[in-house]
This record gives C-alpha cells, sequence and structure tokens, in this order.
C-alpha cells in the first residue's frame, strides 16, 4: 500500500510503535536491519539513516564507506511476534549513497530497474515462491541441533507430522502482514517443511520471500526449534529448494516459450546466484534436484518444469535454485535471461518428456549439464558478459569470492 510520510508518523504515533526496523539485504540475501526510535523517522525519509558499509559483506571498504537507508514507506509492516505495546514495524529500505545516487550493489534495487527495463519493453512478470525448510530440535543449551523435529513423510499428517501447527502459526503471521500463502505441507524429508506464495509483482515476491525466511525463524524459535534454510542440512536426506514460478505477458502474444528459452541459455552463466554456497551442489542432480539443462511439462526432474494450468495460473517452474539465494538478484537475473529470449524470438529445444534420474549415460549425454560445484559455477559466471551487463564488477567478484 502506498502511504505518505505523513500517516506512516501518524500510525507510528496512534499504534504506540516504539521501534522502526529499517531493513535491506546484503549481496548474499542476508536480511540486516537498525532500529531507529520514533523521533528519528522523519529524518530517514527527509535524509536517509547512515549504516557503516564496511561491516556488510559486498558494501565496500573502510573508505567511502558511509551508505544511507531510505525507507520505502510502501512496505511498512508490524511485526506480529513482538509486543502489542510498543510495537515493532518494519520497512525495507533503498540504500543510497551520500550524494542520493543509489548504491549499485544494492540487490533490491537491482531488481527495480529489471523490472522498469521489461515494462518499458512492454513486458510484465509475476513471480511465485515455494520455499522448502527442515525444522531441527535445540539442544539443552539452546544450540542448534541436526536431529529433525519429527521423522514423517511427503504431505504426511499429525500426529507423525509434528510441524502442522508451527506452519499453521505461521502461514497465520504471514497473513497478518499481508502476505499470502497459498499452501503449507510437510515435504519428505525428516523434519523438512514448504510453505507455498500466491504470485505477485517481482518486487514483493522478493520482499515475500526475505520476510518469510525471517519470519519462520522467529516462529520456529518461538517454538524451541531451528529453522534451517541450507540446501542439503542432512547428506544422505532430500535437500531444500527455492522453486521459483514465473509467468509473463506483453503484447497479447505467447511468451512463455521465448522466456523459457532464454533462462536456458542463460542458466550456466546465473547458476553461482541461485545456488551460492558449495553445499547447493550436494543437492543439485538427486531427490528431484535437476543436474541438467533440460525443460518438460508436469515434469518434476527436469529444470524448468511448466505445469498444467489455464489462464493466469499458466507458468514456468525453475526448480534449479536453493534457499541460500538472494531472491532481488535471482529474480532480476531471470527477468533478464527471458527478455534476452523475448527479444531474440528464440524457441526452446525439444521438450524431455521423460524421467532424468532413471534416464541411462547415452540419453544424458545429449544434455548440458548445470555446473556440478561451486567452483565451475563461478567460472561460468566470472567469463559471462550476460552477467556483468546486469550486474556490478565488485557484486560479481563478491560471489566469486566466496
Amino acid at each position: 500500500m502506498n502511504y505518505s510520510a505523513k500517516e506512516i508518523m501518524q500510525y507510528i504515533e496512534e499504534e504506540d510503535v516504539k521501534f522502526i526496523r529499517l531493513a535491506f539485504c546484503d549481496i548474499f540475501g542476508k536480511q540486516k536491519n537498525i532500529s531507529v526510535m520514533p523521533g528519528e523517522i522523519e529524518r530517514a525519509f527527509t535524509h536517509g539513516i547512515a549504516v557503516d558499509a564496511s561491516a556488510i559483506d559486498g558494501f565496500g571498504g573502510e573508505i567511502h564507506s558511509d551508505l544511507f537507508l531510505r525507507p520505502d514507506m510502501s512496505t511498512l509492516v508490524r511485526l506480529p511476534w513482538r509486543p502489542e505495546h510498543g510495537s515493532v514495524v518494519r520497512m525495507f529500505c533503498d540504500v543510497k549513497r551520500p550524494d542520493g545516487s543509489i548504491f549499485e550493489n544494492d540487490t533490491r534495487s537491482i531488481l527495480k530497474k529489471a523490472v522498469a527495463d521489461a515494462k518499458a519493453e512492454g513486458v510484465n512478470f509475476a513471480f511465485g515462491s515455494e520455499l522448502e525448510f527442515y525444522l531441527f530440535m535445540m539442544s539443552e543449551d539452546g544450540s542448534p541441533t541436526k536431529t529433525p523435529y519429527d521423522n514423517a513423510g511427503y504431505m504426511d499428517i499429525a500426529p507423525d507430522d509434528k510441524g502442522e501447527n508451527v506452519r499453521r502459526e505461521i502461514c497465520l503471521t504471514l497473513e497478518q502482514m499481508d502476505i499470502r500463502p497459498e499452501s503449507s505441507h510437510h515435504e519428505e524429508g525428516p523434519g523438512q517443511n514448504e510453505i507455498d506464495f500466491r504470485y505477485s509483482d517481482p518486487l514483493t515476491a522478493a520482499d515475500n520471500a526475505v520476510t518469510f525466511r525471517d519470519v519462520v525463524k522467529a516462529i520456529s524459535a518461538r517454538n524451541g526449534l531451528s529453522a534451517d534454510f541450507t540446501p542439503k542440512p542432512l547428506a544422505d536426506k532430500p535437500g531444500s529448494g527455492f522453486h521459483i514460478n514465473i509467468s509473463v505477458s506483453g503484447n497479447g502474444e505467447d511468451l512463455l516459450p521465448c522466456m523459457i528459452a532464454g533462462i536456458l541459455k542463460h542458466i550456466k552463466e546465473i547458476t553461482l546466484f541461485l545456488n551460492p554456497s558449495a553445499e547447493s551442489y550436494g543437492r543439485l542432480g538427486q531427490d528431484k534436484a535437476p543436474g541438467y539443462i533440460t525443460w518438460s511439462a508436469e515434469n518434476r526432474s527436469q529444470l524448468i518444469r511448466v505445469p498444467f494450468a489455464k489462464d493466469e495460473y499458466r507458468r514456468a517452474e525453475l526448480r534449479s535454485a536453493d534457499p541460500t539465494a538472494n531472491p532481488y538478484l535471482a529474480f532480476a537475473l531471470l527477468i533478464y535471461a527471458a527478455l534476452d529470449g523475448i527479444r531474440n524470438k528464440l524457441t526452446p529445444p525439444e521438450s524431455a518428456d521423460f524421467n532424468l534420474f532413471t534416464a541411462n549415460a547415452e540419453t544424458l549425454k545429449k544434455y548440458d549439464r548445470l555446473p556440478r560445484n561451486l567452483e565451475e559455477a563461478k567460472t561460468a559466471a566470472g567469463k559471462s558478459e550476460f552477467v556483468r551487463t546486469y550486474l556490478p564488477k565488485s557484486l560479481i567478484d563478491g560471489y566469486c569470492s566466496i
């Protein structure tokens, strides 16, 4: 919702708000924030609140280290798990330099530019996220363990599924924050869960994905549990994915095939930003996580799946990303890859309408692979003209030095 500065200051006074969290992300998508008191909010709107960039991953060194947070007033939301009296609200911020220019490594601003570039070409995107995570027990001293909260399986129910009430609390909290969960269920791994979102515009979808991780961790901790979003927390169990559903429209044309072709063309180059940890590559290629650059309809062994859906629900689902990805970067790069396919009217290769996990070696030889480890992904990104076109060198260097 679009609020004015005056409306926000009035809300803060009337609702007994005592802390305003100004939130942003480092280049890896980890949420950061600084809390200010109500008396500082007018200054935040007018001049911004300074932060020390030298202490934040990918934000620079000690020289010229001052950056300023400028709140995006449309993102105001109360944090429901904080006290009602003396409550806490949060706003996402643009990160700017002292002269007011946008900081080039602010990944939220990179996504905003991608959306604007697409709209300038008459193309609109919508994104929906499916995020998987594990719930683990805590030790007696309050440290996370690797002991799953339950031993339930895919879509099991209580009492086997112990996470049912935790997911319920997460979904109700998200609804209080005007985020619409679409469905939730137990996943295949012990203690593994999934909550899916209804589609929205790219920036809102990315904000919601970042918020979701924060909410899950907060509600899990309140229930004496640890939420784990790493891609492969248990070596012999299914990994956790960040499945990204993308729909596209513009000019009255069917742009979905061109979008798919563009993403397939550039996926190797952008995999580093979708799968940014060494652990990410222990997940790819097994337990329904793709290992090859393929697509098909309704086939969960593929990199891109086109689910059966009609009208506004028609979409492509990218299945390679994992929850450690920065949603702002992931969505921006996917938009630019899709636009390349649309501009050049690319057509996707023949669909691979079979199970890649049971296919023989001779069949698989026909298909290119995703990077098999972090070093391969770094090499592909570092050599990519496509990546250099849309991301600043300092940000690419930050990822390539992981």
